[in-house]
């Protein structure tokens, strides 16, 4: 299992967090207005052929119908004349480049481009099955047709065709050739109508959440300013308490404790002769449990309110606190430099965090050898406590935690509030590490 805790000591910056909320904002704007041109120029580009398909329309039923007869149909060069300035002066332009019409026999009748009148070459289906419906179709021409070696230099084409009639009631099929990049710069008009609407919305999307994040940014680093005022209250008072406590109980009970023990030797050693030795070995063993609990005593004031801390440093109150361990037949190694300079705070939380680790392997892991350094490097303190008990897994902390053993989250959200950090590794089996950084 692993935990690790990076902290901040001081609350957000709203400056910095409005402007990376600006940043992100104007990064999702960008990417909404990709992806809304992605989605429209596929229908530009569709809306673009419908008009292509309708002019062509207009220009087949309004324009060439009308001019178009049997004579021409079947090859009179002056009825072809005729259709011909009809479709010079009123079809061909910039974007149409070709006009054909062809007999259901599949033979060219007429074109702008002489050469191909009367070549034969067939329709194709779709060309059959408009003749059979009468609608208009669009399509990509194919220019490696045949048919379209005319037009091969004229870059890729749209072809648009239509069922028209003669007066006489002849059918025939117009065909007229559109260049695609008109297709495609109308396409572009349709996204180019639609952008300043787009981009207007979202950016005004955009600056009405500014001040809504600016506003929310600072309630959230006012919240963590008081969170950390309460904190460092909290902090100030326990550690007040913890003094108040240690004091009282080392100008009462202990010095009591101490007392009775030395009057139950006193009075084992000095009985007259004659005494039961039962009431002796009681006075003795009395003395003895009243120095075990004097001992106890004082190891738990140490506890509450290291006096050695800040008198003597991190060094010596963290070897009071391997004694007690030590007597217990654990191999306690205490490394600390000499002389580490620490602040107040930094060096009260390596001592709780030390004490902390040890206490819990002690209750818990059962370890043969627990090693206990610390140092300072580039302005930073760390404490590194590593012990070879039996270890625990994430369900096994998450079953302590809720039965309120908080101790190590506590160590983290101090080390969090200093701007450190603090880590746990532990596995079954394999020890537990307890990893504290902060500044030096």
């Amino acid at each position: 299992m692993r935990v690790a805790v990076a902290a901040a000591g001081r609350g957000p910056s709203v400056r910095g967090a409005v402007a990376r909320f600006m940043v992100a904002g104007l990064l999702a704007l960008a990417a909404l207005a990709a992806g809304g041109f992605l989605v429209l120029r596929p229908i530009g580009e569709r809306e673009a052929v419908d008009d292509a398909r309708r002019l062509a329309t207009l220009a087949g039923r309004g324009v060439v119908e009308p001019a178009l007869t049997d004579a021409a149909l079947d090859g009179d060069p002056a009825a072809l004349e005729r259709l011909d300035r009809v479709v010079q002066e009123r079809v061909l332009g910039e974007d149409v480049v070709r006009v054909k019409i062809w007999t259901p026999a599949g033979r060219i009748a007429y074109s702008d481009e002489p050469r191909l009148i009367g070549r034969r070459y067939g329709l194709g289906a779709d060309e059959r099955a408009v003749l059979g419906t009468g609608e208009t179709e669009a399509e990509v021409s194919d220019l490696s047709q045949p048919e379209n070696a005319f037009e091969r230099d004229q870059g890729s084409l749209l072809e648009v065709y239509l069922p028209i009639r003669t007066p006489g009631g002849r059918q025939a099929l117009f065909e007229a050739y559109r260049r695609e990049s008109e297709i495609t710069a109308s396409g572009r008009e349709v996204i180019t109508a639609f952008a300043p609407v787009i981009l207007g919305a979202l950016l005004l999307l955009w600056l009405v959440q500014v001040p809504l994040a600016w506003s929310m940014a600072r309630r959230l680093r006012d919240g963590m300013r008081e969170r950390q005022a309460l904190l460092e209250t909290a902090l100030e008072s326990s550690s007040l308490e913890r003094r108040r406590v240690a004091a009282d109980l080392h100008d009462g009970p202990l010095q009591d404790l101490a007392g009775l023990s030395f009057g139950l030797a006193a009075a084992a050693s000095r009985a007259p002769a004659g005494t039961d030795p039962a009431t002796v070995a009681a006075l003795s063993a009395g003395a003895d449990a009243a120095r075990e609990g004097t001992r106890r005593l004082r190891a738990a004031v140490v506890d509450i309110n290291p006096g050695r801390l800040h008198d003597e440093g991190i060094g010596a109150a963290l070897e009071d606190l391997a004694a007690p361990l030590r007597a217990r037949g654990i191999a306690v190694t205490v490394d600390v430099p000499a002389g580490m300079a620490l602040s107040e705070r930094s060096e009260e939380l390596l001592y709780r965090a030390a004490a902390e680790g040890l206490r819990n392997a002690a209750a818990h892991g059962a370890p043969a050898r627990i090693e206990v350094r610390a140092g300072v490097d580039d302005g930073r303190a760390r404490l590194r406590v590593e012990d070879d008990g039996h270890g625990f897994d994430a369900a096994t902390r998450a079953r302590r935690r809720a039965e309120g053993h908080v101790g190590l989250e506590l160590v983290e959200e101090l080390a969090r509030h200093l701007g450190g950090a603090a880590r746990v590794t532990s596995a079954p089996g394999r020890g537990t590490v307890l990893e504290l950084e902060v500044p030096a």
